[in-house]
């Protein structure tokens, strides 16, 4: 016997996903939506269409909506289900998810409660807890925990956030309300990993790219240290409700499954990236420039983990567009990690194996000029080094520095050096 879940984009029913009896799973699209002069479709791989997808179009873009890699196998362990079964965790996990989708078996489980609840702010003690559950409970997976789910490997959860009184206080969004906020417990294995996160994105943003806003926060009295990213997917209206906005990653858009996210295990490489970007946004050229200056970006300050899920695109206006950078981290700065990029630059996976010609080749198969690639390269690697050491400088000053930043800056230096004597 088949299993159905209502997909809503919006809070509206746009059709149904279905699991199959061999396991995998159907989505076709309702008829009233179609119908819509307003209707958009869920995702550049799923056009809108009176025929259902099959397993091998559904299941790219809705797995993508869950955890990858330990992570799901996890959070499947803890629910009882297989990990593989990615329509049973859609089932438990898929209320509240990257972008403006949700899936719920009832109409009456999406809508928040009106008036809209008044959030249950964690006091210091209740956002310890949390932070010590999160490792052995992801996304507070359990039979009567909430319906949140968010793609990638790192423990985090979606939550409501607000500054209060001086302090940021943290809650758990009520009963189908869209989260503000994703809060992400600091790495075991990576010392400094939320500071390095927000020291990356706040470089991104003093260099004049679009990236999610993130800062570091420590609990009062107790010394532990989280990080919290504003959702980019997430706009307050002018009531002060706050309203979802539809994205997709890349591996979404192209249909491609989240454990190929990787151009080495048959991912999509940086050209193909390029030519999404020209198919699907309007203007397209603004859009390219950017995500050019954040393929820079990443590599200049040592993110080799840049993969095709860690590019998004925002379905805010008419046209796509290229979602702010997000998840950038150094990498480089862990020693243990690998030295391999997500993608390659001209045939290339590791920084050091660069040169000229290879940044040529990346222009050329991306229908791009060299010279512009090589501009773009060279503003980025003059700029990086001083805006990088007097980031560091202020977050030591704030309280809030930590050794890792000094690697990364000195891993930016490096980097942004060795261009330039190879362009000279």
């Amino acid at each position: 016997m088949s299993r159905r879940l209502m997909v809503l984009l919006f809070d509206e029913k746009v059709g149904e996903l279905q699991q199959e009896n061999h396991g995998g799973m159907s989505f076709s699209y309702d008829q009233a939506w179609l119908s819509n002069p307003k209707a958009v479709a869920l995702s550049q791989s799923l056009p809108l269409r009176q025929e259902p997808f099959g397993n091998l179009a559904a299941n790219p873009f809705f797995s993508g909506l869950l955890p990858d890699g330990q992570l799901r196998i996890r959070v499947a362990r803890i629910l009882q289900v297989s990990w593989r079964n990615d329509f049973s965790l859609l089932d438990r996990l898929g209320g509240e998810c990257a972008g403006a989708v949700s899936l719920v078996k009832d109409l009456a489980d999406a809508h928040p409660p009106f008036p809209p609840s008044i959030p249950q702010w964690l006091d210091n003690v209740g956002l310890v807890g949390l932070l010590d559950i999160l490792p052995k409970r992801p996304m507070l997976a359990d039979e009567s925990g909430p319906r949140l789910s968010l793609a990638g490997a790192q423990d985090k959860l979606p939550v409501l956030a607000q500054e209060l009184d001086g302090q940021v206080k943290v809650a758990l969004p009520a009963h189908g309300s869209p989260s503000s906020h994703i809060l992400k417990t600091e790495m075991a294995d990576f010392p400094g990993g939320n500071h390095n996160e927000a020291f990356c994105l706040a470089l991104a943003n003093a260099c004049g790219l679009r990236a999610a806003k993130a800062s570091v926060h420590q609990v009062p009295s107790f010394g532990r240290f989280f990080l919290l990213v504003e959702r980019y997917d997430r706009l307050r209206g002018s009531d002060g409700q706050l309203r979802r906005i539809h994205q997709e990653d890349f591996c979404q858009a192209f249909g491609i499954d989240p454990e190929c996210k990787y151009q080495g295990d048959g991912g999509p490489d940086l050209p193909a990236c390029f030519g999404l970007l020209r198919s699907s946004t309007r203007p397209s050229a603004t859009e390219v420039i950017r995500f050019l200056d954040g393929v820079v970006f990443n590599a200049l300050v040592g993110n080799n983990d840049a993969h095709a899920k860690n590019f998004s695109l925002l379905h805010d206006k008419r046209f796509p567009s290229l979602a702010p950078l997000y998840d950038i981290l150094c990498t480089a700065a862990y020693p243990g990690l690998s030295d391999k990029m997500a993608m390659t630059i001209g045939s290339k996976y590791r920084f050091g194996d660069l040169f000229p010609r290879h940044w040529d080749a990346l222009a050329l198969n991306s229908g791009l000029s060299p010279a512009q690639v090589k501009k773009r390269l060279l503003q980025m690697a003059v700029l990086l080094p001083g805006q990088a050491r007097e980031l560091m400088n202020g977050f030591n000053s704030s309280g809030l520095g930590h050794e890792i930043l000094g690697k990364i800056v000195a891993i930016i230096e490096d980097r942004c050096g060795t261009v330039i004597q190879k362009f000279k």
